[in-house]
């Protein structure tokens, strides 16, 4: 045997335990047989034993706990204490709630994707189905979105009481407290089918189900709370918000100005302990007609009554609309999406320890409670608002871009046109799976603080993204507003969605890389734990565990990073059919792509990563688009993997694949100690990149789903509210569809015959009464013909009005602030 053979097992046997993360115990061993093997049937025997010494003067020491503790692992544990980044109390408190699901599986580089396709298939109960087809369905029926948000700048009083009736606000309120006890399923699918035809109900219905008292109570109340006040909110006896923003402090909560200061005071004609409020909020939706308000506030003790800690820290409280001293505001107006928002202001505002959320005994958690709410808010409202706004402008567009002819052709064969209609159809199926999947981890008990900023980042933007597609394919139709516009409104109201529950800019490069690094890393949290334990010994010992399984989980994706770069992702196991098991090994590659990149970057970076947003928000795209390609490949699964639905699965993984090559790309580019940059692109790019965006050919295919009548387009649609009824402009363009479809064959014998036989009328009717007296067409066809002509311009038309229908008289009638009129 040669001199190589010896060089070969090692380095066979090093990739096979690399790729495989084998214990340094079983590399040895392995090791050590392979090269016996080699001395006994005569390798070049020098060469042999080089590389075993070599070997045993490395794995020997660390394989004996005796010298491996004291000269490796303690000097490596006070080097890691030395590096830990410091973190703020938001950070921590941010780190110590919610918990891990698959996104987890995405940080280890090596996903169990049996896990993600075992999940249970998310299922509506029978009595969560029928109240989607029943009071949801009569809901949308009721609304009429250009009134709502020009005539009344509000919802009308029979609207308001239908869904108090209904029991609208506490689908989240378990049934014992009257409340629907709906599913966080069930609750993306209501708020998705309402979103669809208004986004100021959507909003009006979302914000009691998500942050706000009822949820907090239902968690965290009193016993003597529940009873009280989940049944009044369930019913609508009370409609509540929930005031945390102020002027001063927006996306760093924890720094919030307003204060209570513990102090007696009368409450009910008793003097009792209580807290003294003063509190200025903003941004506070349902606050100009809410009765029940949720406050957060720093409390104070200075004078020890109720312990020896002055500074308690941010604590929760309800406040009833009509406590001394509370001041309701005149309300903002939110982008012509006039849903009730306005400030809220209180100077020593009085209240019982009593109404403090959960007592006297969570005083001082209230960022702990908001963060695990917040998360499960996060994961329903506002991606379900995306999911319902980009599914109707999916379905709408693709029938209107059909239904609306120049040059002779539908719009939507205009190759222009066939790209933004790909965009609509490819990213509303992963908007759709995406929130789809956060409400199914809220369901599995889950409390999903990394994905529901993935969910509430990527569904928001890429639903801003299709609205102004859908704007661009409509034209004239989409800027002209009024009763028969369909998508003005959604194009108005997208930059909401963007700014709230944390801002998207801040969402992307502080918070999903950020928290998902150490909350979803499978070592780093442990690591930390360790370090920070005051028994030595113990941090000892569980580093000890911890740092060999870092080094085992760094070294495979390095070489899994490598691997599956020369070889194209071509080889591995990966689950699915013959069309998905593809996709599954492209996001092998990614997962071991992105743990290389965390590791390396925390190592090397340490506390000055949190400053590197830029890389952060690189890393975090990579997250986001394994979990959003996770998600879509779930979704591809729980339908039965249908075979129309491919090019919407296939538009959605290639433009994953291509944001996460661009980021990675972008990310080592730019990396801050450039020679690691070059070193880690050998490893992660190897052969170049790779990926593309979504070709000609596969953007035809999904445009050519949404204009024309598909089982594929049924289910992209499903859960929207398409009834062709008269305040449905969006359900009725969507209706004609068919009808235009059959029509076009005789449509284009018509206009042939314009052209060819000699028909001399001018005029519409005219030319149809030429057309069937000489033979051209039938009188069905005729009808066919008229009837494509009425769809068509019922399509098309758009509103006019008389001036004054336009004017806000009531805001010209009135003196203006600081005008002498007003003083």
């Amino acid at each position: 045997m040669s001199i190589a053979a010896p060089i070969l097992a090692f380095l066979l046997i090093g990739g096979f335990a690399a790729y495989h993360r084998l214990r340094l115990a079983t590399w040895a061993a392995l090791l050590a047989a392979a090269l016996v093997a080699c001395w006994l049937l005569g390798a070049h025997r020098p060469t042999v034993a080089v590389i075993g010494i070599l070997s045993a003067l490395v794995a020997v020491p660390l394989l004996i706990p005796a010298i491996r503790k004291p000269l490796v692992v303690a000097p490596l544990l006070n080097v890691f204490r030395r590096i830990l980044p410091p973190l703020s109390q938001t950070e921590r408190i941010a780190l110590e709630t919610g918990s891990v699901g698959f996104e987890g599986e995405l940080f280890t580089g090596d996903p169990d994707w049996q896990m993600l396709l075992d999940y249970p298939k998310p299922q509506l109960t029978a009595e969560e189905q029928a109240f989607l087809d029943g009071p949801t369905e009569e809901l949308c029926r009721m609304i009429d979105d250009w009134a709502i948000t020009h005539v009344h700048a509000d919802l009308p009083p029979e609207l308001w009481d239908f869904i108090k009736k209904n029991r609208f606000f506490g689908m989240i309120i378990p049934k014992q407290y009257g409340g629907l006890g709906f599913s966080a399923l069930a609750h993306h699918k209501v708020i998705q089918k309402i979103a669809s035809v208004s986004s100021v109900v959507s909003s009006t219905v979302g914000v009691p189900n998500s942050l706000g008292p009822g949820e907090l109570l239902n968690h965290y109340g009193t016993q003597e709370q529940k009873d009280y006040y989940l049944p009044r909110l369930a019913s609508g006896q009370e409609v509540p918000c929930f005031g945390l923003t102020g002027p001063f402090a927006g996306s760093d909560a924890t720094s919030i100005p307003d204060f209570g200061i513990v102090c007696k005071g009368e409450w009910n004609g008793a003097n009792v302990l209580g807290v003294k409020l003063t509190f200025d909020k903003r941004y506070i939706t349902l606050a100009p007609v809410a009765t029940l308000i949720g406050l957060a506030f720093r409390m104070y003790d200075p004078d020890g009554l109720i312990g020896d800690t002055q500074d308690i820290g941010i604590t929760l409280a309800l406040l009833p609309r009509d406590t001394d001293g509370v001041e309701i505001g005149r309300r903002h107006f939110p982008l012509n999406s006039p849903f009730q928002n306005g400030p809220i202001r209180g100077r020593d505002v009085f209240i019982p320890l009593s109404q403090l959320i959960g007592g006297a005994e969570m005083a001082g958690k209230g960022w702990n409670m908001l963060n695990e709410c917040l998360a499960v808010g996060r994961s329903i409202t506002l991606p379900s608002t995306a999911s319902g706004g980009a599914k109707i402008g999916a379905r709408v567009t693709g029938a209107y871009a059909r239904i609306r002819k120049q040059f002779g052709l539908s719009i939507g064969r205009f190759e222009g046109v066939e790209e933004a209609l790909a965009r609509i159809g490819g990213k509303a199926y992963t908007i759709s799976a995406l929130s789809q999947a956060t409400a199914a981890a809220v369901d599995r008990g889950d409390v999903p603080s990394v994905p529901s900023a993935i969910a509430k980042y990527h569904c928001t933007s890429m639903g801003r993204e299709v609205v102004s597609d859908v704007m661009d394919v409509i034209g004239g139709k989409g800027i002209i507003l009024g009763p028969r516009n369909f998508a003005g409104r959604n194009w108005q109201a997208a930059p909401i969605s963007i700014t709230v529950e944390g801002a998207n800019i801040m969402t992307r490069s502080l918070l999903i890389f950020g928290q998902g690094a150490i909350l979803c890393h499978p070592w780093v949290m442990k690591e930390m734990k360790a370090a920070q334990d005051p028994d030595r010994k113990a941090g000892l010992e569980a580093f000890d565990e911890s740092l060999a399984g870092h080094v085992r989980f760094g070294i495979s994706n390095a070489f899994r990073s490598f691997w599956f770069g020369i070889t194209g992702s071509k080889i591995g196991g990966a689950p699915g059919d013959d069309y998905t098991r593809p996709f599954f090994r492209k996001l092998d590659r990614y997962a071991a792509n992105l743990a290389l990149m965390a590791d390396v970057s925390m190592l090397l970076l340490g506390g000055k990563l949190k400053f590197k947003e830029s890389l952060s928000g690189r890393l975090g795209d990579v997250l986001s688009h394994l979990y959003m390609a996770s998600a879509v490949l779930k979704r591809h699964h729980d339908e039965g993997a249908p075979e129309a639905d491919k090019p919407l699965l296939a538009w959605s993984m290639y433009n994953s694949f291509h944001v996460i090559e661009t980021a990675l790309s972008d990310a080592l580019r730019n990396f801050p100690i450039r020679p690691v940059g070059w070193a880690l692109w050998l490893l992660v790019f190897p052969l170049g990149r790779r990926a593309e965006a979504p070709g000609d050919r596969l953007n035809h295919r999904v445009a050519s789903l949404l204009m024309a009548p598909n089982e594929a387009r049924d289910r992209l649609g499903a859960g929207v509210f398409l009834t062709p009824c008269a305040n449905n402009p969006g359900g009725r363009i969507d209706s004609y569809l068919a009808k235009a479809v059959h029509a076009e064959p005789v449509e284009r014998k018509f206009l042939k015959a314009l052209k060819t036989k000699g028909i001399e009328a001018l005029e519409f009717p005219a030319q149809l009464d030429e057309a069937v007296a000489e033979g051209v067409i039938t009188a069905e066809e005729r009808k066919l013909l008229e009837e494509l002509r009425e769809i068509t311009l019922e399509t098309i038309t758009v509103d006019d009005f008389d001036s004054h229908e336009l004017r806000a008289a009531s805001y010209y009638d009135q003196p203006k602030p600081g005008t002498r009129e007003a003083a």
